[in-house]
C-alpha cells in the first residue's frame, strides 16, 4: 500500500520534521513490512511561465516547431527563448517551465542546448514528463487544471510534486490497511498521535434517499453467506466530466500507483484509497430499470470494462438491470453502463460483498483488481454509507454536480460475536508480564469493546472482547493476544531458545537421501532439479526397459501443453537440462537429480472430482480416498555424463566421459547408501546395445533385487535430444536401495593383519557375464575373500572360439591371524569350484 505523506497528515498528526524513514519505522513497529519510497523524482527550478509569443518554423524533417518567448519572472531570468514541439497552446497560456539545472523523472536533466537553429533555454513540460500521467501529445496548460498562479511560482509545490509516498506490504489478514484510513489509524497506534477518522460523520447526513434501492436475489449463497449484505446508492445529477481533476488529487493518485482517468473515475478511486471501500459509478442514463444483485446463470456472458467478453460461472455474483449483467460484483464493472465523456448523471454504488465469492470470481476470470483485492480480504461493513456520501460530495465539488434525494440502501444488521479472553492468557502465550490495564488498553486502542467478565458467573476472570467492524481477522483469543503484543511492541518479547523434544529430526530414509545427494555433489556432480512433466513418448522410451507404452498420469491443466504427462523416469528432465546447457556453451556436464516419478498401475483410474470444502477438516475416510486417488510415487536418483571429463591440455589428449565415470557414480551411491551394487549385462530400448548394465543388490540370503540400470545412450536417442556427442546415464530406485541397506549402516572393522593376494584366470563361454563369474568366486571363497576385481577379458589365440578368458585379482585377509599361502590357495580353489559347477569354468594354464 502506497501512502502519500501529505494525505496521511490529513488524518493523523505527523510531525513536520518527520522523515519518510521515521514513518517507515513507526509502521514497521506495528507489524508492517517496509517496501520502498516513491516520489516524482523532480528537482527545480520548475516554475510557472506565460507564453508571450511564438513563431512556427517548419523543419526539413517535416516537423514544425515553435520558437517561443516565455516569461518566467525576473527572479528566474525574465523572458526566455524555448523551442517547443507541441502546438496545443496559445499566446497568454500559463505553462510549466523546467529551467536549466532542473531534473525530471528518468532522470532527465535540463540544460540550455542548441536545437533547430536556436538555443533553447529550458523546456515547456507535458504531464507525462512531470510524472502526472500518460498524456504526451501536448504540453500541460495550467488553466485546463483550474490553476491561475502568478508567473514564477514554484510549480513543484503548486502541483504537489514535492510529495512522497511510503510503500508498506500489507498481509492478507489486514485488509483494512489497504486504505489511508487504516494506515493512519495504525500510525496513531505506533506513535500515540491523534487520529481523525475520515468516515466519522453524522449518520443522518449519510442517509441516501429513496427510489433507487437495489434487490438481492441470491438463490445459491456460498457457505450460506448472501453475496451482498450492503448496497448503498446515491444519485448526483448534472456532472461535467470534462472538468479537470485537481492537481493535488492527480499527484496523490499517481503516488498511490493509479493513473488519472478523468475526474469522475478519479473520485471513485480516490475514495477507495481513502476509506478502503471500493466504489463504482454508473452512467444513470444508460441504466435500464432497477438494479438486481444475483448469481450468474452457467455460461451467461458479459463484457467488462476492459473490453473482454467473460463467460460466467454459476458462483459469480452479478450486478444487473433490465438489460442483463452490468457488473461483475466486487471485481469489475460492465462496459454498457460505464461513465464516459458524455455522462451527465451518475448512480454511485458502495457495497459490501461476500469475500469468498469475490475471491473466487477474481481468480476464476484471472481478473485481479484494486476492488477485488479489498473485498476478498473483507471491508468494513459499516462504511458503505460514508463512502457513497464522500464520492457524492466530491462529484459536487469537483465535477459541478448536484446531490439529489434519489438513492437507496440495502443493508443487514451487523453482528460481531464477542470473544472470551481469560485473564493471564495473553501473558502466558506471549511471555511478557503485561498488566491487565495494558491488555485492555491495547484492545481498546485498536477499537475493540472490552467488558470485564463477572467471576460469579462461573467462567473465571477475564474479559469479553468485541472486535471493531474493520477487523474481521480477529476471531479468537490468540489473535487478540497477538494484537496486544503488536501494540505494546514486539521488542518486549524475550528471545528464548526453545528446547527441542527428543526423538525428532530426519528419518533414516531422509538421512539416506541426503547422504546420497551430498556424496554425488562431493564427487563433482551438479544437482539439477527439473520439472516433472514430459510426453507420452518419453515416458515409454525411458520408463520401461522394452520401450513399450505404459500408463501415464495426464494433467488436466498442464503448464506446457506439449508435455502434459507426469514423468515415469528422471532422464527426460536431465536430457532437457543437458540440451539447454550445451546450447549455452556448457558442453562438459556431470549432472544428477533425486526426485519422484509417478507409476500408475494399469487399469486403475486415478484422481477424483470430490473436492473437500474449504474451512472444514476432512474426515479420515476423505483423506484415505484422496490418498487412493494418487498414483504410486517412487523416489529415484539419476545422473547424466556428456562431454569431457578432462579437457585437452599440453601433453594430454581430452578424455571423454564414459561408462567408467557412470560406474564410479554408482559406487558412490552404493557407499553412501551402505549396500553393494553389482552390474550385469542387460538391455534397454533407450541405451546402446552391448553397453548397458543392470544394477543389482544381493542380500545375505543370496536373493537378487534389480534396482536400476547404467549405460550409454543409444546414438539415435542422443541425436533426438540434440546432444552432440556420447552421453552416459544411470538411474536407480533410491528409496529401494536405502530400504535394502536396512535402518542402520555399520562400518566394517579394519583388520590389522596383512593381506594375501592371488590371481586366477578362468575360461568360460563368451556369453557368460563376467559379473556372474565374479559372484560365484566370491560365494565359493567364503569370508576370507576381501575383494575380487576383474583385470582382463581375453579372447584370441590360445582360447577356443566362442570362449573367453577372465582374469581376476583376489585379495584375502583374516581378522585374527596372518593367512598362509596354503589357506589363500584353498579359498581360491573353493571359489573356482563354484564357478566350475555353475558355468563349466576351467583354470587357464
Amino acid at each position: 500500500m502506497r501512502v502519500p505523506l501529505s494525505w496521511l497528515r490529513e488524518y493523523v498528526d505527523v510531525a513536520e520534521t518527520a522523515t519518510p524513514d521515521d514513518v517507515f519505522a513507526a509502521l514497521v513497529s506495528v507489524g508492517f513490512e517496509e517496501e520502498e519510497l516513491h516520489g516524482f523524482d523532480i528537482s527545480g527550478p520548475v516554475v510557472v511561465g506565460q507564453v508571450l509569443s511564438f513563431e512556427e518554423e517548419p523543419q526539413s524533417n517535416g516537423k514544425t516547431i515553435r520558437w517561443c518567448q516565455v516569461d518566467v519572472a525576473e527572479a528566474n531570468g525574465g523572458v526566455r527563448g524555448i523551442v517547443c514541439g507541441a502546438s496545443n497552446f496559445a499566446v497568454g497560456d500559463k505553462v510549466v517551465v523546467t529551467l536549466p539545472g532542473a531534473v525530471l523523472p528518468g532522470p532527465f536533466p535540463i540544460a540550455a542546448r542548441k536545437t533547430y537553429g536556436h538555443v533553447s533555454d529550458g523546456m515547456i513540460a507535458s504531464a507525462r514528463e512531470l510524472g502526472l500521467g500518460d498524456e504526451h501529445n501536448g504540453i500541460l496548460i495550467l488553466s485546463e487544471l483550474g490553476i491561475d498562479a502568478p508567473v514564477g511560482t514554484d510549480a513543484i509545490a503548486l502541483l504537489g510534486l514535492d510529495d512522497v509516498a511510503v510503500d508498506v506490504n500489507v498481509t492478507p489478514d489486514r485488509g483494512y490497511a489497504f486504505s489511508l484510513r487504516g494506515i493512519a489509524r495504525e500510525y496513531a497506534h505506533a506513535t500515540g498521535a491523534d487520529f481523525r477518522d475520515p468516515a466519522d460523520r453524522d449518520f443522518a447526513e449519510l442517509q441516501p434517499g429513496t427510489g433507487r434501492t437495489a434487490v438481492v436475489e441470491d438463490g445459491a449463497p456460498i457457505r450460506g453467506a448472501v453475496g451482498a449484505t450492503e448496497f448503498v446508492t446515491r444519485v448526483v445529477r448534472g456532472v461535467d466530466p470534462s472538468r479537470p481533476t485537481p492537481p493535488w488529487m492527480i499527484a496523490r493518485l499517481t503516488l498511490a500507483g493509479m493513473r488519472s482517468l478523468g475526474v469522475l473515475i478519479d473520485i471513485t478511486n480516490y475514495v477507495m484509497l481513502e476509506l478502503g471501500n471500493p466504489v463504482h459509478g454508473y452512467d444513470l442514463d444508460k441504466l435500464d430499470g432497477n438494479i438486481v444483485i444475483r448469481r450468474a446463470a452457467q455460461g451467461e456472458k458479459m463484457v467488462t470494462l476492459d473490453g473482454q467478453e467473460r463467460i460466467l460461472h454459476a458462483e459469480d455474483l452479478l450486478i444487473t438491470d433490465g438489460s442483463g449483467p452490468i457488473g461483475l460484483a466486487g471485481v469489475m464493472g460492465g462496459g454498457t453502463t460505464e461513465m464516459s465523456g458524455t455522462t451527465r448523471n451518475v448512480l454511485i454504488e458502495a457495497a459490501t460483498f461476500d469475500p469468498i465469492t469475490i475471491a473466487r470470481s477474481a481468480r476464476r476470470h484471472k481478473l485481479p483488481s484494486e476492488a477485488s483485492k479489498r473485498f476478498e480480504r473483507g471491508v468494513d461493513p459499516l462504511i458503505a454509507f460514508a463512502a457513497a456520501r464522500r464520492v457524492a460530495d466530491l462529484m459536487v465539488d469537483l465535477a459541478g454536480g448536484t446531490l439529489t434525494e434519489e438513492g437507496g440502501a440495502l443493508f443487514a444488521e451487523v453482528f460481531i460475536e464477542g470473544i472470551d479472553l481469560p485473564a493471564g492468557f495473553v501473558q502466558g502465550l506471549i511471555g511478557v508480564d503485561y498488566t491487565d490495564a495494558e491488555v485492555t488498553g491495547a484492545l481498546e486502542t485498536i477499537g475493540a469493546e472490552v467488558t470485564a467478565v463477572d467471576p460469579s458467573a462461573g467462567s473465571g476472570t477475564g474479559w469479553n472482547v468485541i472486535p471493531p467492524s474493520w477487523r474481521p481477522d480477529l476471531t479468537d483469543k490468540w489473535s487478540l493476544a497477538e494484537e496486544v503484543a503488536r501494540i505494546h511492541g514486539l521488542d518486549r518479547i524475550p528471545s528464548v531458545l526453545p528446547t527441542p523434544p527428543s526423538g525428532r529430526g530426519l528419518t533414516d530414509l531422509q538421512q539416506g537421501r541426503r547422504r546420497v545427494a551430498n556424496a554425488l555433489a562431493a564427487a563433482g556432480l551438479v544437482e539439477t532439479p527439473a520439472f516433472p512433466f514430459t510426453t507420452q513418448e518419453q515416458n515409454a522410451l525411458h520408463g520401461s526397459a522394452s520401450g513399450e507404452s505404459l500408463p501415464g498420469v495426464r494433467l488436466a491443466n498442464p503448464l506446457d501443453g506439449q508435455a502434459p504427462f507426469l514423468r515415469r523416469s528422471l532422464l527426460p528432465g536431465l536430457l532437457q537440462i543437458a540440451h539447454r546447457n550445451i546450447a549455452r556453451g556448457l558442453v562438459d556436464l556431470a549432472i544428477f537429480e533425486t526426485g519422484v516419478v509417478f507409476l500408475p498401475e494399469p487399469g486403475v483410474v486415478y484422481g477424483t472430482d470430490e473436492v473437500p470444502p474449504l474451512g472444514v477438516k476432512p474426515s479420515d475416510e476423505t483423506l484415505a480416498a484422496l490418498d487412493a486417488s494418487i498414483p504410486p510415487q517412487a523416489r529415484l536418483v539419476a545422473a547424466l555424463f556428456t562431454g569431457h571429463v578432462t579437457p585437452r591440455q599440453p601433453g594430454r589428449a581430452a578424455e571423454e566421459y564414459g561408462l567408467s565415470e557412470a560406474l564410479d557414480a554408482v559406487r558412490v551411491i552404493a557407499d553412501a547408501a551402505g549396500v553393494e551394487i553389482d552390474v550385469v549385462q542387460g538391455r534397454r530400448a533407450a541405451l546402446h546395445p552391448g553397453r548397458t548394465g543392470v544394477l543389482q543388490v544381493r542380500d545375505a540370503a543370496g536373493s537378487v533385487t534389480e534396482v536400476g540400470y547404467v549405460g550409454e545412450l543409444h546414438p539415435q536417442v542422443s541425436a533426438d535430444a540434440d546432444l552432440p556427442g556420447r552421453a552416459v546415464v544411470l538411474e536407480l530406485d533410491l528409496d529401494g536401495v536405502l530400504a535394502l541397506a536396512g535402518e542402520r549402516v555399520v562400518a566394517a572393522s579394519l583388520s590389522t593383519y596383512p593381506a594375501a593376494t592371488q590371481d586366477v584366470s578362468l575360461v568360460v563361454d563368451a556369453g557368460i557375464p563376467a559379473a556372474e563369474v565374479s559372484a560365484a568366486l566370491s560365494e565359493g571363497a567364503g569370508a576370507l575373500l576381501e575383494s575380487v576385481r576383474l583385470v582382463d577379458d581375453y579372447r584370441g589365440e590360445g582360447v577356443a572360439d566362442g570362449a573367453k578368458s577372465l582374469s581376476f585379482a583376489l585379495r584375502f585377509r583374516a581378522d585374527d591371524r596372518t593367512l598362509t599361502a596354503a589357506e589363500a590357495t584353498e579359498a581360491k580353489l573353493a571359489g573356482v569350484a563354484v564357478a566350475t559347477e555353475r558355468f563349466g569354468a576351467q583354470i587357464r594354464d
